[in-house]
Formats: C-alpha cells, structure tokens, sequence
C-alpha cells in the first residue's frame, strides 16, 4: 500500500510504551487460543458481551506496568496505521456526506498484552477489537505476525488495513443502530440463530472493509487484495475451528466461513456501494 508522506490521523491513541504485563500471562496458553477462538480473532461488538469471560480468565493475575521504548520498526508501524486510519476518516466522511449526515469519528488505541476499554479489562488474546460503549478501535500490532504463524495467513500491510477497515466498519454499524437492533433481536433467541445474526454482522463489516478498499484504490499496490483476502480466509470460523480442534461446527459459527468472509470483502470492494450490504437478508 503507498502510504509514506500521506496524512496521518490524530485520533491514534499510541499505548504501546506503557505495556501491561502479567506475572502469569494467557496470550500463549490453552485459555488465550478459547478466547481468541470465541472473538474468531475481530472482537467486533462481541468485546462487550464477552467481558464476564476475559474478566474471569484474567481473574488472579497481576498486572505489572512496565514501559518499553519503541523500536524503529514500532514507530514506522504506527505511523503506517495512522495513514490508514486517516484513510477511513476520509473516505467514511465522504459516504456520510453524500447521504446527508455527518460521521462521527472513532478513536485508534494502540496497545501492547492488555489494556482498560469501556468492555472491561481486555487481553491481546481476544484480538483486534471494537468497543461500541467507548466508540474506540483497539488493536495489539503483535497479533498480525499471531495470525501468520498460527493461522497461515499471507500477512502484509494491506492485511493490517483490511482488519482496521473490519473494526471501523463495526463502528459504522454502530452508529447507524445496526448494532443496537441486532442485540435487541437476539433477545430470546436460540443460540444458533442468535449466531446466524452475528455472523451477518461480521460479514457486513467485511463488506463496509471492502467498500473501503473500493474508494481507496488509488494508494493499492499490486497483491494488496490478495493479502487482504489471505487474512479473511485465515480468519473464517471454519477455518480457525479446523485448525484448533479438526472439527468444524457450522451452528457455533458468530463470524462466518471462510469463503464468505472473502466474498462479502469482494462484494465491497467491487460495488462501492454501501446499500449493497444488506447480509442479513443473505444470512436467514
């Protein structure tokens, strides 16, 4: 992605030289692969309905604040996701305008192993995330070289980008109410169908990262979609299921498969156009 010179956004809050270490850490563990498995690596709205769970796996362990300068790479990093991010504003700014509102900005914080959010105490085990009470997007850089080792994924900058698009697009629906009528339609649901209503959601945030990369084509390198695809393959329920257990359970899916994850992305980035994001109606 050429991104060098270009403006940066200013809602980027960079935590990650006061890190948050744990005397006894879950990233690594049996535990922080269950959680990173129930967020299916994009926490989405999910962050909030899981916080009991994350609270009590963190339950017992000490944090040590520790600061960490950081490194070259760290810095040029940041500085990387700063465009992106700046990238969302614009082009998020320019969809609203052209329907006649204004979009509400959301916050970039960038962390290191743990970190406070308006969902509760969170571990760089459930992934990138987003928080509707706190209308923030909370990312451990960490987790991309996670999902290449573990998860095979082709990694890349433009894979970086896709899952910030991801998160930005769980704040559109956000603001929309997407979020707030999902939730109140889950209520009294069987769990299998209240998954069906997540995976619709997660899927539209694919599609909203797609839209996107549609609007932004002009900063995209050759392989970019190929990389943002790698990570929306890596990242499917059935694919991190299959990798964890060798099972797959279509019914526990919240995210949805593979081959959806990629193709909603592509819907995205070939329409450009948001009214062509309706998943809920693919979905039941």
């Amino acid at each position: 992605m050429k991104w060098r010179g270009r403006r940066q956004s200013s809602r980027v809050d960079d935590r990650r030289g006061m890190s948050r270490g744990k005397k006894t850490t879950i990233g690594g563990g049996i535990l922080g692969l269950i959680i990173m498995a129930a967020l299916s690596y994009f926490g989405g709205d999910n962050a909030a309905m899981l916080k009991p769970v994350v609270e009590q796996a963190l339950q017992g362990r000490e944090h040590v604040s520790t600061s960490k300068p950081l490194s070259k790479k760290d810095v040029e990093m940041g500085q990387f996701v700063a465009t992106v991010f700046a990238d969302c504003e614009d082009v998020w700014t320019k969809i609203f305008a052209q329907a006649g509102s204004e979009y509400p900005y959301p916050t970039m914080v960038l962390f290191r192993d743990g970190v406070s959010s308006g969902c509760g105490e969170m571990s760089s085990a459930v992934g990138p995330f987003y928080c509707p009470a706190d209308q923030k997007i909370y990312m451990d850089l960490s987790f991309f070289e996670e999902l290449k080792r573990k998860f095979g994924a082709k990694g890349g900058d433009f894979a970086i980008a896709y899952v910030i698009a991801h998160e930005v697009g769980h704040h559109i629906q956000n603001v929309l109410g997407t979020n707030r009528k999902v939730r109140q339609a889950q209520q009294g649901m069987s769990k299998a169908r209240a998954n069906r209503l997540s995976v619709a959601m997660e899927l539209q945030a694919d599609f909203y990262a797609g839209v996107w990369s549609h609007y932004n084509q002009q900063y995209l390198d050759k392989g970019d979609i190929e990389e943002a695809l790698s990570a929306a393959q890596a990242v499917g329920d059935d694919a991190i299921q299959s990798k964890m257990s060798g099972r797959v359970n279509p019914e526990s899916f919240t995210h949805g498969t593979s081959k959806q994850r990629m193709d909603w992305f592509m819907r995205g980035y070939e329409s450009g156009d948001i009214n062509e994001g309706n998943t809920f109606d693919y979905i039941n």
